[in-house]
């Protein structure tokens, strides 16, 4: 029977292999290369060496919630509605989790894949992502974060701990991510899935360089689980949400753009900074992004703020709501008046009361702009000629599903 199956505007025909898609969060070439450089991944070599590596363009905001949605959905943020980790609700006027599927307005490749007959499993570090990924999906989803409260009738699954062999990790460790490769591995060992999806989080390249000892053992351990998802008959593609650079000055220090404070102080208390890199985790980034969203009182002050906002030291880019939505793909009333982005060295806050800056006291790594928006784009096997010269375009990350299900020489 085939399990063909055709979603967002997309066809895929999977093989008789498993498939698996890997989103390693937070992992631009660097990190990569870094560790290849020293011999830490063989087996993640073996891959390139077999089948294709390039990179791709992650969506903007380069944040976690946007880019894994549109990784499963194959589409855009203007498209499937998720703009970022955090917004502001226009109907209600509240700032919100953008964390359950009532935000969603695409289907996600699982719910169509499950339909089609494929065994669908999906594995996340952050639970934050587990709703949207199991959405309309017949199948198993669950996190790392909380492995030991999956449940048959919730989860499509239960005693995940006894599964990977391992206890439910600490969610700001590495092994919170390694806990979710070893699932996927466990998962197609056991033969309950065979379209998975795996996705890692980012607290490593949060708090380690890509030369840093701590991350490159982090890699290293990662090319097991990459080589023993191969050693199982998976067709493995591999890809990330959005990169990492530092944003701290040669003290430490973090180099913050008060927003909220800086407008506030010449247009009033009225305006409104919304950060959407903000979520649960705090202790990764202190709630500090290169992207912001500013809401202004009426359209006059708008174009009040807009060249004040481009003068600012680390500003990059403005684009007022209607600009933004169209060149960076974004939901038009889902994002603010003013979409700002800030440089390779720089963040954007609110107000500098506002972030508990604790955790980053010795050095701020985050991600959210332009300069975090290419990542890696692997697949395990080499492949077609219509794939291999798509490969030579404008490749994005949420593409990773198409090259892996419908781009490997047959």
């Amino acid at each position: 029977m085939s399990r063909q199956f055709s979603i967002n505007g997309r066809s895929y025909t999977p093989s008789s292999q498993p498939v698996v898609v890997v989103c390693l969060d937070g992992s631009p070439d660097k990190y990569l290369d870094s560790a290849i450089r020293r011999g830490l991944m063989p087996r993640l070599q073996s891959m390139i060496d077999r089948g294709y590596r390039g990179q791709a363009r992650a969506a903007l905001p380069s944040f976690t919630n946007t880019n894994n949605m549109s990784i499963v959905t194959g589409v855009p943020p203007s498209v499937h509605g998720i703009s970022g980790n955090f917004f502001r609700d226009s109907e209600t006027g509240e700032e919100v989790m953008m964390n359950s599927p009532r935000y969603l307005r695409a289907e996600t490749i699982f719910a169509a894949a499950s339909r089609a007959g494929c065994r669908v499993a999906t594995v996340t570090s952050k639970d934050k992502l587990r709703e949207m990924f199991a959405a309309g999906v017949v199948g198993i989803s669950f996190s790392a974060e909380r492995a030991n409260e999956a449940q048959r009738d919730t989860h499509g699954i239960d005693t995940v701990e006894a599964l990977v062999g391992a206890p439910t990790p600490d969610v700001y460790s590495a092994e919170a991510s390694l806990f979710v490769l070893r699932a996927g591995v466990a998962l197609l060992e056991h033969d309950l899935a065979d379209f998975v999806y795996l996705s890692t989080t980012d607290y490593i390249q949060h708090k380690h360089g890509s030369e840093d000892p701590i991350a490159l053992e982090f890699y290293a351990a990662i090319d097991t689980e990459l080589g023993r998802l191969v050693d199982v008959g998976a067709i493995v593609g591999v890809t990330s949400d959005h990169g990492m650079n530092a944003k701290h000055n040669d003290a430490g220090e973090p180099n913050i753009i008060p927003l909220e404070s800086i407008l506030a102080a010449q247009f009033g208390n009225d305006v409104r900074v919304i950060l959407p890199i903000t979520d649960p985790y705090v202790v990764h980034h202190g709630a500090l992004g290169s992207f912001a969203l500013v809401h202004a009182r009426d359209a006059q002050q708008v174009e009040e703020m807009f060249p004040h906002v481009a003068a600012i030291e680390g500003v990059t880019e403005v684009y007022r709501r209607a600009e933004a939505a169209e060149k960076l793909e974004l939901p038009a009333d889902r994002i603010g008046d003013l979409v700002v982005l800030s440089g390779r060295d720089w963040t954007i806050g609110r107000r500098l009361e506002s972030h508990d800056l604790t955790h980053v006291a010795d050095g701020l790594r985050s991600h959210g702009g332009r300069e975090e928006e290419v990542v890696p784009f692997i697949i395990s096997e080499p492949l077609n000629p219509q794939y291999a010269e798509s490969a030579r375009g404008d490749v994005r990350n949420f593409d990773i599903f198409d090259f892996t299900v419908n781009g490997p020489l047959k």
